[in-house]
């Protein structure tokens, strides 16, 4: 199958930023998606704007902490409308510190909701891609995973864990399905509100007001990726505003 029209595609984090970006722009192309996050409020406005403008969400209240819910967003996808083509595993938080300050709860987070909410996405459409004969996971990551500095240890070890899992379970699936990892820099989101430490929350809202990128460009990325035929796999896309050293 080439292109984006017609594929159901589920997307973890979806209620702002770059899950909701991409909803946006994947629902314009004809997809049909398929939107998770915690927010319900935000999810029931997102999906009312996409059908507003004539394309198909559903929506389902996920938090990707928790394994039956991630495996409800898949499961509704495939209960309503058959089949999941794509999985992308967006939802992300980052709640960085210097190792010193020894904020062990941040660190849980990052790594319940960073790496185990992967995790839990493949667990919940390998065996649906597997019966299927074809499937996608895109999984975004960070490029603080591929330059790592102060206070970004652990965001930085849960993206990468996810690259590597990733590169892991490429090589497992065989030719019929694929892998595709986002690695965004600095993009205009929420992410910052995620930083408990308000020092660094306010370094963050910084930088990103003064070199961030929208989050349409990620989801345009991330379109790149879908649209390709079965046959091409897009393994890695790394995209950053041009200032971002």
């Amino acid at each position: 199958m080439t292109g984006i029209a017609g594929k159901v595609i589920a997307i973890t984090g979806a209620s702002s930023g770059i899950g909701a970006a991409a909803a946006r722009h994947l629902a314009e192309r004809g997809a049909i998606v398929v939107l998770g996050a915690r927010r319900a409020d935000r999810l029931e406005m997102l999906a009312a704007s996409i059908a507003s403008k004539g394309g198909k969400a559903s929506y389902l209240v996920t938090d990707v902490r928790q394994r039956e819910d991630v495996a409800g967003l898949v499961g509704l996808a495939t209960d309503r409308y058959g089949k999941l083509d794509v999985l992308i595993n967006n939802a992300g938080i980052a709640p960085i510190s210097l190792l010193d300050d020894l904020r062990v709860d941040d660190w849980d987070d990052m790594i319940d909701v960073n790496v185990k909410g992967v995790l839990y996405g493949i667990a919940a459409a390998l065996p649906v891609f597997r019966r299927q004969g074809f499937g996608h996971f895109v999984n975004t990551l960070s490029t603080a995973g591929l330059k790592i500095v102060p206070t970004m240890a652990v965001y930085a070890g849960s993206k990468n864990a996810v690259r590597a899992i990733s590169e892991g379970l490429r090589q497992e699936v065989g030719p019929s399905l694929r892998v595709t990892t986002i690695s965004p820099g600095y993009v205009d989101t929420e992410l910052p509100s995620s930083m408990t430490d308000s020092a660094l929350r306010e370094q963050g809202q910084a930088s990103m007001k003064a070199m961030a990128i929208p989050a349409s460009a990620i989801a345009e990325a991330m379109a790149f990726a879908i649209a390709q035929p079965d046959s091409v796999d897009v393994g890695e896309i790394v995209i950053r505003p041009t200032a971002q050293a």
